[in-house]
């Protein structure tokens, strides 16, 4: 039988990867890294099967369980040991890198290679077709997929992105696609616009939509005091989620019903950096962090603000209740000026009305 040439040979292998990679549901996103090369992430997960915390928590490398739960606005008392079952979607918190124009989880997760595994059943089954075959051979350089050694580590490149979306700071969130599901379900459930999640996932739309798709949802975050030269900034926390920060001294949570401001406090946890036997004493001045004085209807917040290699940092933030018009600090001049003007025309009009004209 006649062999085909090595260059038809190599364009068939060239238009079968084309081809594998255009039917994926999993599709890079865009990251231009402009305003910040690297950021943290979230995406979907549903285990093929019955698992526990701990263990997605091993599968995708995360390093403490605390950060898993707040990514899932789970009790921080949660058992590692909780089931999770076979489908059941949990949000994995990952770091992202970006380069050429694409976002790609930094380094993490790592998966070590095991009997019968084949890197096509670690991206479709393991992975939940969060990736695929070719992305991970790619970032590994493993010239034949076919070919992996049992106990081999191998990065899986998530999909993710740091960009900006119409000006403003967000976390980007790769949200698997339900059957069924459209643009504007999806948009109204996470806060968005449909318009903005066709901005950000190129080709996209209603007609495109797949179930299983990951689709690129990005999330507000709450509003913070963090300083730009704080070691956690920017802190990003997206609504319904809490995070740990300054090595795990400060709890902080965003919460939509408190105008999406970032609400931080002691954690009352040991801190994970070596350094700092016991966790920074968090204050603005006499006020301790979260306490706050009332000043008529202006109130004072002691908040969070970030931390350094030596401290915890922490800012006044004033918040004022004050009616526009209603006297009060800054109020009082302007009611009487008003006052003594009404008081002049009253008299100019008596006078007019004693000696008329």
């Amino acid at each position: 039988m006649t062999q085909p040439p090595h260059h038809a040979t190599l364009l068939l292998t060239l238009l079968l990867l084309a081809i594998s990679l255009t039917n994926s549901t999993a599709k890079p996103f865009k990251c231009t890294a402009s305003t910040a090369p690297s950021c943290q992430a979230l995406i979907d997960y549903t285990p093929p099967n019955s698992t526990t915390l701990s263990s997605i928590k091993t599968l995708f490398s995360i390093k403490h369980l605390h950060t898993l739960l707040g990514a899932n606005n789970l009790p921080v008392s949660t058992s590692p040991n909780r089931t999770i079952s076979a489908q059941q979607i949990v949000k994995i918190p990952f770091p992202c890198m970006c380069a050429n124009g694409t976002g790609i989880s930094d380094k993490t997760p790592v998966y070590v290679v095991k009997p019968g595994d084949g890197l096509d059943y670690i991206a479709r089954t393991i992975f939940s077709a969060l990736v695929t075959y070719q992305e991970i051979a790619a970032v590994n350089g493993i010239p034949d997929p076919d070919k992996i050694d049992v106990g081999q580590e191998v990065k899986i490149p998530l999909p993710c992105s740091c960009d900006e979306v119409a000006g403003e700071r967000v976390v980007h969130y790769g949200h698997v696609v339900a059957s069924g599901s459209t643009l504007e379900l999806i948009a109204a459930e996470y806060g968005t616009s449909k318009s903005i999640i066709m901005s950000v996932n190129e080709g996209v739309n209603d007609t495109s939509l797949l179930a299983g798709q990951v689709l690129d949802v990005p999330l507000q975050a709450c509003n913070s005091s963090i300083n730009t030269d704080s070691m956690d900034y920017p802190l990003l926390v997206p609504n319904a989620t809490y995070v740990f920060t300054a090595n795990n001294c400060i709890r902080c949570q965003c919460n939509s019903a408190n105008n999406m401001t970032l609400q931080c406090e002691p954690s009352g946890m040991t801190p994970s950096n070596s350094t700092w036997s016991t966790c920074p004493s968090a204050q603005c001045d006499k006020l301790s962090l979260t306490n706050t004085t009332t000043d008529g209807c202006n109130t004072t917040t002691c908040a969070y603000s970030g931390f350094n290699s030596r401290t915890i940092l922490t800012t006044l933030a004033t918040a004022s209740t004050c009616p526009v018009n209603a006297p009060g600090p800054g109020n009082y001049g302007s009611s009487i000026g008003l006052s003594w003007k009404f008081l002049f025309m009253c008299l100019h009009l008596i006078f007019l009305c004693v000696n008329p004209l």
